[in-house]
């Protein structure tokens, strides 16, 4: 987005309220402060993180922003967003109009969402030409910028669906830091609550992506970890079982072999004797 920072327009509506979709105001800040509105925003929002980041919450769920992140508020959900990086430029798009939530509903965009799409040009050039409109054709940009404003409403949608890779990206991002703290730390005891806190976002929420991106638990997740490790060990090395158990992460030996038997069908002696005769 390559409008200037830190202005903003919201034009005369007038006749245009009558439009089924129209721009109600366009703009950006280069230092985004914190925004807690209990009972949502009068208008629907398409907003950029064009430079840092910071979290969006909804639905007790928290979410992290990266730069070329672009997210979506419809009008009157409740929602709170700030800055993790003292400097966090975002540019906004709000709009409204009769038709508006019946093509909001038609394109499934009821509820908040997150998108980081591969490319920014579409997206860039339709939130400039909206920007130059209203500020260099004071009786006709507003009228100009509707047409404009429904382009980019169908263009977030279509990222968004063409693109459940981009939400994919978009989660794969939020779960690098549990997935990195997992690989570092599988030997020792630790909650799902100390990643959620790593990760920046509620515990529950770090669940639910779990779940969506890995098909897994994030407990499942670790144990399915310390049993990697412990089948490396079992092949590679002549270490009795309960130091095995110790070096995987699980307290217990008599656990280890319980949980090892219940995912590999087999005892981790068996496993150790059936990998050495195949070498």
């Amino acid at each position: 987005m390559s409008a200037k920072i830190n202005q903003y327009f919201y034009p005369y509506i007038g006749q245009v309220k009558d439009l089924p979709v129209y721009l109600a105001g366009i703009g950006g800040t280069e230092f985004q402060e914190h925004i807690s509105r209990p009972e949502g925003y009068c208008w629907h929002q398409i907003l950029f993180s064009a430079e840092g980041g910071g979290t969006l919450e909804f639905d007790d769920m928290s979410v992290k922003i990266p730069d070329r992140c672009f997210f979506f508020l419809p009008a009157y959900y409740p929602h709170e967003y700030y800055p993790d990086d003292k400097k966090w430029d975002v540019r906004w798009v709000v709009f409204d109009g009769f038709g508006c939530d019946k093509l909001l509903n038609e394109l499934d965009m009821k509820k908040p969402s997150a998108i980081i799409p591969d490319s920014l040009e579409e997206m860039q050039g339709l939130y400039n030409k909206m920007f130059v409109a209203l500020k260099t054709d004071k009786i006709h940009g507003n009228y100009t910028c509707a047409g404009l404003v429904y382009q980019y409403i169908l263009e977030y949608h279509r990222l968004a669906s063409s693109g459940s890779m981009t939400e994919q990206t978009c989660r794969s991002e939020i779960l690098m830091p549990a997935l990195n703290f997992i690989d570092d730390n599988f030997r020792r005891d630790f909650s799902v609550s100390e990643l959620a806190d790593i990760s920046g976002i509620s515990q529950q929420y770090l669940c639910r992506i779990f779940r969506r991106t890995m098909n897994i638990r994030p407990n499942e997740y670790i144990t399915c970890r310390r049993l990697l490790e412990a089948k490396k060990l079992l092949s590679e090395t002549d270490m009795p079982i309960n130091e095995i158990s110790s070096m995987s992460g699980f307290s217990d030996s008599g656990y280890f072999c319980t949980v090892f038997k219940k995912h590999e069908n087999m005892t981790p002696k068996e496993y150790r004797q059936l990998h050495r005769k195949s070498e």
